[in-house]
């Protein structure tokens, strides 16, 4: 199994914190290795070290996308939503086509909407949305659009269960495609079990699971976890 785990310091940069058996060879080998062998570890190394450097960029949009999926589904605010139709169906309130939109303190458009709320009438801190696509500003120029086939949200636990697959998007190209997953929005944690893939211009990660934690500082892929760099990004970075 491979990790890879990346954190962000206090400034906001990202740096690696673990490889767990990479199987990275010692620049530096015992003494019965040859300088031609050893060079040519060195150079290995070197080159894997240039492919993280790359993709940890990557690592912050996905910090980026994982917030936005959060906010958006705060930002349903009761007083806000604004509804077609509702009915009562198997003990719960169904809610056609509910939809909020407006702008943000830096003046920036959003929107979201669904399909379907369902909220449940024994429990109604338990919010079931249906079908739910959302455009909204993470920053003043990075914009996600979120595309869910379904949630639960726990409004007495603030957590929000993503049991469906679901994509994020951004304007800068960057784009993850999740299985499932499972926020718990005050500890800042959010988890899956479920394979991922996360692309963007010049580079992809694939990924069995993945743990985000203190609120997003620390991102850590786990099993089978395959980094892609395209040549081009390489040669880039090494201007």
């Amino acid at each position: 199994m491979r990790i890879l785990r990346i954190s962000q310091d206090s400034n906001g940069t990202d740096r690696l914190l673990m490889l767990n058996q990479a199987r990275f060879p010692d620049i530096v080998a015992d003494t019965g290795t040859s300088a031609v062998d050893a060079y040519a570890s060195a150079a290995r190394h070197s080159a894997r070290v240039k492919r993280l450097k790359i993709v940890l960029p990557l690592a912050a949009g996905v910090i980026a996308l994982v917030f936005a999926a959060i906010s958006f589904i705060r930002a349903f605010l009761p007083e806000e939503l604004q509804l077609e139709t509702a009915t009562i169906e198997n003990g719960k309130i169904v809610m056609q086509n509910p939809a909020i939109s407006g702008r943000n303190r830096q003046d920036i458009s959003y929107s979201m909407k669904a399909q379907r709320a369902l909220q449940d009438i024994a429990n109604p801190d338990i919010i079931t949305l249906e079908k739910i696509h959302a455009e909204m500003p993470v920053n003043e120029t990075l914009v996600a659009t979120v595309d869910a086939t379904s949630g639960i949200y726990d409004r007495g636990g603030n957590t929000l269960d993503m049991n469906a697959p679901f994509t994020i998007s951004m304007n800068n190209g960057v784009n993850a495609d999740f299985q499932s997953a499972y926020l718990d929005i005050d500890a800042g944690e959010m988890e899956t079990k479920h394979p991922i893939a996360i692309s963007m211009n010049g580079g992809s990660i694939i990924a069995q699971s993945l743990r985000m934690t203190d609120k997003g500082r620390i991102v850590t892929f786990e099993g089978m976890v395959r980094v892609n760099v395209e040549p081009s990004a390489i040669r880039k970075n090494a201007k």
